[in-house]
């Protein structure tokens, strides 16, 4: 028990910087939309507040979305939930975290692919910035871990506490 309770602080940990960095990424965006409008009133721009904001928009819900998880703050489809007594919902739950975790890895491995590949070619983004496309497609990827990580976390807990386990709502 006590091998788990670190993985779930180590989760718990990695989670919490996810969404420090979703946040700051949402002041990001907030700044660079508010510079962008100053200099044009002015007849200036930087050039690059669409790509930037786009980048910055899908990291931002890749790193948030594990820490958004382990607060409960995911729409949950309850039709089904709710009919099912709450000690006899955990092989429910482990189910979807189990299948989810599979698929957001199995995601990541194509991803990883790519990301890798966009490195050793030196891919780039076809404007002004030409910013390495493997910056902003390797945020995702860490997201994909991330999410991964917390959804097999999750399932153990749930192996762990069975009929004890509750999830966490909103």
């Amino acid at each position: 028990m006590r091998f788990f309770e670190s993985i779930e602080k180590a989760s718990t940990l990695l989670n919490r910087v996810g969404a420090l960095i979703a946040v700051a990424l949402i002041i990001y965006m907030f700044g660079h939309i508010i510079l962008e409008i100053v200099m044009r009133l002015f007849g200036r721009s930087t050039f690059i507040l669409d790509e930037y904001i786009g980048y910055a928009v899908a990291a931002m819900a890749f790193l948030g979305l594990p820490y958004v998880l382990e607060k409960g703050g995911l729409i949950r489809v309850s039709l089904l939930m709710e009919r099912i007594p709450e000690p006899r919902r955990w092989p429910l739950e482990l189910f979807s975290s189990l299948v989810t975790a599979g698929c957001f890895l199995w995601l990541s491995t194509f991803w990883l692919q790519n990301v890798q590949r966009s490195y050793q070619r030196g891919v780039v983004s076809e404007t002004l910035a030409e910013t390495p496309i493997w910056l902003p497609e390797g945020a995702i990827l860490i997201g994909m871990w991330l999410i991964s990580f917390t959804l097999l976390v999750r399932s153990l807990k749930i192996l762990l506490l069975r009929s004890r386990y509750s999830s966490p709502t909103a």
